[in-house]
């Protein structure tokens, strides 16, 4: 498992992207970052967790990335329905959310990465590096929570 450490530069094959965040500028964004850096094709943004669901099941792309907030379906009920209809599909949230209880759901679900948006701009890449080799990455603001605190309301 990678905890929000850097990988050497590695080459990935052709990676088919969904991205799905309300935000239109975020998607954008992360669109942007990470073709730069791979050979990566967003075949599809989505804007909520229903959309993203039937987006996944039609296009079944290789990596997708979503936030835990999400209108009409929520990120983490959004990733249980996607690992039935695109399990080949490798998932990583990136949110907002720096909660322990979150991350272990999420693990459980088997979404491969989870990455802070206040990270994102310096683990954004490596996570999708270490995830698509199959390994997988939590964001290095995790280490920061204190297990034995409950999170704040």
């Amino acid at each position: 498992m990678n905890i929000g450490r850097r990988r050497p530069s590695e080459t990935l094959a052709l990676v088919r992207g969904l991205v799905v965040d309300d935000s239109q500028a975020w998607r954008q964004t992360i669109c942007s970052v990470l073709q730069r850096e791979f050979e990566l094709t967003f075949v599809c943004e989505s804007s909520n967790g229903t959309d993203a669901v039937r987006k996944s099941e039609e296009l079944k792309p290789d990596l997708i990335l979503l936030d835990i907030a999400l209108p009409h379906l929520n990120g983490l009920e959004a990733a249980r329905q996607i690992r039935k209809v695109s399990p080949g599909s490798k998932l990583i949230f990136l949110t907002s959310y720096i909660d322990l209880d979150l991350l272990r759901e999420a693990l459980s679900i088997g979404v491969m990465g989870y990455v802070a948006k206040s990270d994102a701009a310096f683990e954004l890449v490596t996570a999708v590096r270490t995830v698509m080799s199959g390994e997988w990455f939590i964001s290095s603001m995790l280490s920061t929570v204190d297990p034995n605190k409950p999170p704040l309301p």
